[in-house]
């Protein structure tokens, strides 16, 4: 029998409005399940369950009473801990803001709140959300729901997890090099990196910077779109912000005309992946009108990405670690000295680098609808790796090398979503990367949606879950060895 907490959000949603499942029922269901098995994979490091109960039965009697529900009504929420939480303890992962504790709410989970979302935790990430492993000198590691001892990648590594493995029906997460899209493809989850603006984040260090983005993650299509409708909104705060009717429509796949790419013409994807992406396209590409191997010029991306999310994290941190180099960690100081040996002409060039990939994309989807691609490079390694040092034996270039599948689309500010479809031949979860047009949020969810739908009902390419039992039994993570 299907536990409420294993119930997708919008068929939860659907009874709580049918009064046939209770905020407060599915509320006890999702704490009860982190409860069971959180310590194995750590993904909720600072619960809130006391007001969530207490916010579960407003919502119980404003449903009593018959009032008009929010769209988001007694849904559990995981919010990451990047992201201010009025009154719950928020620390970026950082030993600076171990005790922190937020007045108020960052906007997009105020509007969350606001559409009736219940917070009932915050996830795990890496230092200010550095890497794409998460682990952090405040709570640890956060495991694989697949296998704890291996990554869940990262930034939103805790969010991914939770929903993964039913703490919560809905996870807010970011993304700057693939923050929300990889822990996606690791975990078996769906994550969506939107276009710049489309979720107001008036916390941005740079104002007309895009590399930085917030964005939904949930286990279905559908339930991404559905939070998606609530975080997104205009804030004069936000200097990219902007409104719209961005919604899943309907999508004949057999009109749309698809480009494929393994590595974008220079991301490091390793043999066993380019594998896996071929034999799952093998089982669908039929289902397009048109598929076709080819990808955009992406010519100096990795320089351009570099520079300028150095000069993101110099906004951001420099300060911090200029006032206390003791309470920052390696990974922080590593990257406040990459940022300081750029120049000016090194910004002024990156900058110019990235305007010409992106007009060239612009061409590129003069032809094509939308790209595929693996979501990541690598299937999952073990967490205590901070990160793949080599891929087929080749030395990555840095340790964000591995995540050019993502940067290459944040470079140009295109929407993306990864979508879990079924294993690896390593038996992790595979993520496929759905990229679209400039503002073409609307038709990569669309896109996505149809795609989900005719993949579900086949084992090898419907999304995969992890072993609920074994997590129950394994040991808490907190125990692991780290020979890292």
């Amino acid at each position: 029998m299907t536990e409420p907490c294993d119930l997708d959000a919008v068929a939860a949603r659907r009874l709580i409005g049918a009064k046939k499942l209770a905020p407060t029922e599915l509320l006890e269901s999702c704490i009860g399940r982190i409860e069971a098995v959180n310590h194995a994979v750590n993904a909720i490091v600072a619960c809130d369950f006391a007001r969530a109960r207490a916010a579960a039965v407003v919502a119980d009697e404003a449903i009593a009473r018959g009032d008009a529900l929010p769209p988001l009504h007694g849904l559990p929420l995981g919010v990451k801990d990047l992201e201010p939480t009025a009154g719950l303890r928020t620390t970026w992962g950082s030993p600076l803001f171990r005790d922190h504790v937020p007045d108020t709410d960052q906007g997009a989970v105020a509007r969350a709140r606001a559409a009736g979302a219940i917070v009932l935790g915050k996830t795990n990430v890496p230092e200010f959300g550095l890497g794409a492993n998460t682990r952090n000198l405040v709570y640890g590691p956060t495991g694989n729901p697949f296998n704890p001892r291996l990554s869940a990648a990262g930034s939103s590594g805790g969010s991914a997890v939770a929903l993964a493995t039913g703490m919560a029906p809905l996870a807010t997460g970011s993304d700057t090099g693939g923050s929300l899209r990889n822990p996606a493809a690791f975990c078996g989850v769906v994550g969506f990196r939107p276009t710049p603006g489309l979720v107001a984040n008036e916390r941005r260090s740079i104002g007309e910077s895009g590399l930085p983005v917030l964005g939904p993650m949930a286990r279905t299509v559908s339930d991404l779109a559905l939070l998606l409708g609530a975080m997104a909104g205009d804030d004069g705060r936000d200097m990219l912000s902007r409104t719209s009717t961005t919604m899943v429509a309907e999508c004949d796949l057999a009109g749309l005309r698809v480009a494929i790419t393994e590595d974008f013409g220079f991301a490091p994807t390793a043999r066993e992946i380019r594998a896996t992406f071929g034999a799952k396209l093998a089982l669908f590409r039929h289902l397009f009108g048109r598929c076709d191997i080819a990808t955009p010029d992406c010519s100096g991306a990795d320089e351009a990405f570099a520079v300028l999310r150095a000069v993101g994290v110099l906004a951001a941190h420099s300060a911090k670690v200029r006032d206390y180099p003791e309470l920052c960690g390696p990974n922080l100081h590593a990257n406040i000295e990459e940022g300081l040996r750029y120049s000016a002409a090194d910004v002024a060039r990156a900058f110019v680098t990235q305007t010409a990939i992106y007009q060239r994309w612009q061409a590129f989807f003069s032809d094509y609808d939308v790209i595929l691609s693996p979501a990541i490079t690598i299937s999952p390694r073990p967490w205590s790796e901070l990160y793949p040092k080599e891929i087929d034996g080749k030395p990555t270039a840095s340790y964000f090398h591995w995540l050019a599948l993502a940067y290459a689309v944040t470079v140009v500010g295109h929407p993306a979503l990864s979508l879990p479809v079924g294993l690896d031949q390593a038996g992790m979860p595979f993520g496929l990367q759905i990229v679209g047009p400039r503002n073409g949020d609307a038709k990569v969810l669309a896109a996505a949606a149809a795609l989900e739908r005719e993949l579900a009902g086949d084992p090898r390419t419907c999304r995969p879950r992890p072993d609920l039992e074994a997590l129950r039994r394994a040991p808490a993570i907190a125990n692991m060895s780290d020979p890292g």
